[in-house]
């Protein structure tokens, strides 16, 4: 593992002035001659027990070096549930802290593995990466394009392997379905499409407010976003659907599946979106749009996403997928697979269909630690893991201003309009501050 001075860290870190606690650095450790290899161990800190932490976890421990030193949540059942998980899989229990700069203090945690809300991703990895961690953090990359973008500074500045845990980059007959695109053998491709039809998702209904839970510290689950009297229909899982904390289903799937479209796409970023939606199948506490469709204008490609909750029936009779509509033909992809359906009037490719090729967890988590081995950074760092949540964040603020934005790749700026310009970035509630951020 890679060594940082502390003397040297201490003096360039910002956030040590604010008594952010983050100092660290990889611990030299000597084998055990019962733990053959323990030189090749790699200590977790898992920040975020909820579901998705312990989905990723799980996956973490599928790799025999992976272990867990320490469990952070700012709620007592989130972490009586990880400390099972890691007696289960490990035959031990790691410590736990509700504060996660305890995470960081330690030196004996390699890696770090954030799983937290939304609005709690930037903090710990800029921190995590000042304090030499490497770092892999759930999707959205922020709550922000401009937390976002202090994200993959603070990763680049420190030097730090991160990846994004937006599985579908590792899954094998996705990236098949890219290399054709990319080739060419589909022709031109001018537009491409993404959607998500959920039927699973239920209304949350209407939660009066309440007092927080036995074991839980609700101020520093709220943390930089506004003051709020506690309700369950705010916490946890349902904290997608608000917008102090994340940003609907644009940021929970959106950014799953405007990523597959662009692993088949040149990488660029849009010159103008516009969306139009709202709530239209729930009535209930939730903020975010249960039906939206965004139209993005690419240089070379047009884009439309699309989701609706509460109900299945999708394009393509699928509930989700991507479609990339070239001239030679169309792609049409999701988890069972992809279809190449071939233009009537050209017939230069066959018709043809590949079957899907398994959990994608399982390799993207491997590609994390490989390149935290051997120091490359892996296949969705944070500058790629920027640019699709971007485009989600994109989708948004021209669904909450109503009306087309023009966007500034370059600034990262939208242009002339002082009022959506205040949705790339988020102000953040005393005393927490995000080094790195231009705005806010």
């Amino acid at each position: 593992m890679q060594k940082i001075n502390r003397r040297n860290f201490l003096g360039k870190s910002a956030l040590a002035t604010l008594a952010m606690g983050a100092a660290g650095s990889p611990f030299i450790r000597v084998a055990r001659a019962d733990e053959p290899g323990a030189n090749d161990k790699i200590r977790l800190g898992i920040i975020g027990c909820g579901g998705q932490g312990q989905v990723d976890l799980k996956n973490f421990f599928l790799n025999p070096e992976v272990d867990c030193a320490v469990a952070c949540d700012v709620d007592d059942a989130q972490l009586a549930k990880v400390l099972d998980l890691c007696q289960d899989k490990r035959g031990k229990k790691p410590d736990t802290v509700k504060d996660f700069r305890r995470v960081l203090d330690r030196k004996d945690v390699d890696i770090v593995l954030i799983a937290t809300p939304d609005h709690w991703h930037a903090l710990p990895m800029v921190t995590a990466a000042q304090a030499g961690k490497d770092i892999y953090t759930e999707k959205p990359l922020a709550k922000t394009i401009d937390e976002g973008r202090a994200m993959v500074t603070a990763a680049q500045r420190y030097n730090r392997v991160v990846q994004m845990g937006s599985q579908w980059r590792s899954a094998p007959h996705i990236i098949e379905a890219a290399e054709i695109i990319r080739s060419g053998k589909l022709g031109k491709v001018g537009l491409a499409r993404a959607w998500a039809f959920l039927d699973w998702l239920p209304s949350i209904g209407h939660v009066p407010d309440s007092d927080p839970p036995a074991g839980v510290d609700y101020e520093f689950w709220l943390g930089p976003a506004p003051e709020r009297h506690f309700n369950k229909n705010r916490f946890h899982f349902n904290f997608r659907w608000f917008w102090d904390y994340a940003g609907g289903l644009m940021t929970d799937w959106g950014v799953h599946l405007l990523n597959m479209v662009e692993m088949g796409m040149p990488g660029d970023s849009p010159k103008s979106v516009s969306a139009c939606g709202g709530k239209f199948i729930f009535d209930d506490d939730s903020e975010t749009p249960d039906s939206l469709v965004t139209v993005y204008d690419f240089p070379t490609y047009q884009l439309i996403w699309e989701h609706r909750a509460g109900i299945n029936n999708g394009l393509n009779n699928r509930p989700w997928g991507v479609e990339w509509h070239g001239t030679e033909g169309n792609i049409i992809l999701n988890d069972t697979g992809w279809e190449l359906v071939t233009e009537p009037k050209k017939a230069n490719i066959p018709s043809q269909r590949k079957r899907a090729s398994g959990d994608p967890r399982t390799p993207h988590v491997r590609n994390f630690l490989d390149c935290v081995k051997s120091r490359q950074q892996p296949v969705l760092n944070p500058e790629i893991g920027h640019r699709v949540s971007t485009l989600a964040h994109l989708g948004n603020i021209a669904y909450r201003t109503g009306h087309k934005i023009v966007w500034d790749s370059e600034a990262e700026k939208i242009v002339d309009d002082h009022e959506a310009d205040k949705l790339v970035s988020v102000k953040y509630r005393k005393p927490w501050h995000l080094p790195g951020m231009r705005r806010g």
